[in-house]
């Protein structure tokens, strides 16, 4: 058994939750400029980049959505955990769970960046 702090863990939780829906609404608002943008373009090899970045960001906007459920779900089995036990201690699963979940987090993050990055390049080069 690990020792840790149920209120920090569940901090970071709504932190990354918190976050997520930002880059949900984010993204949406990308997606709707990539169509402000689409409806202007005849050349093949931009519309073919248009549909390309209007898949990332509709793969990105569930990948947002997944995590942020499972985050949800782990906040839950935290506050299950420690209601059951009542002594303080989460289990190992659970503390390597939450460390997989901040693992997923910051890979997701970085994807995003790199996505925004490419439709930035792609609507600088064609705006």
């Amino acid at each position: 058994m690990v020792t840790t702090d149920i209120a920090q863990l569940s901090r970071e939780c709504n932190a990354w939750r918190e976050t997520l829906r930002s880059y949900r609404d984010e993204f949406g608002q990308l997606k709707i400029r990539l169509q402000d943008l689409a409806g202007h373009q005849t050349n093949r090899d931009v519309l073919l980049e248009i549909e390309h970045l209007d898949n990332q960001f509709h793969i990105q906007l569930i990948n947002i959505h997944d995590l942020k459920q499972a985050i949800k779900l782990h906040d839950r089995k935290l506050h299950d955990e420690m209601a059951e036990t009542n002594n303080g201690n989460l289990t190992d699963d659970t503390t390597t769970d939450h460390e997989r979940l901040y693992n997923d987090y910051q890979q997701l993050e970085s994807t995003l960046t790199e996505v925004k990055q490419e439709f930035s390049h792609f609507a600088n080069h064609i705006g």
